[in-house]
């Protein structure tokens, strides 16, 4: 409960300190820091599956090769 109220405020500050309008007016400093930090997040997201398709090529070879000593049994 404690968490959707303060979710709740955290989106309410938000909306407030990107309106326009508002006495804070971040929109364009929000969107510069979008902008800045999309590439990082895509070079981490890359990496990530990078690391996960290694993973799972990984576990494909294994579970060949434990198929392959049940069949010999």
């Amino acid at each position: 409960m404690v968490s959707i109220i303060l979710g709740i405020i955290f989106i309410a500050f938000t909306v407030f300190a990107v309106l326009p309008m508002g006495p804070l007016a971040w929109g364009p400093e929000v969107i510069a820091f979008l902008k800045g930090g999309a590439p990082v997040l895509a070079a981490f997201v890359g990496l990530i599956c990078l690391f996960i398709g290694a993973a799972d090529i990984k576990d494909k070879k294994e579970a060949k090769k434990e198929d392959a000593a049940k069949n010999e049994q």
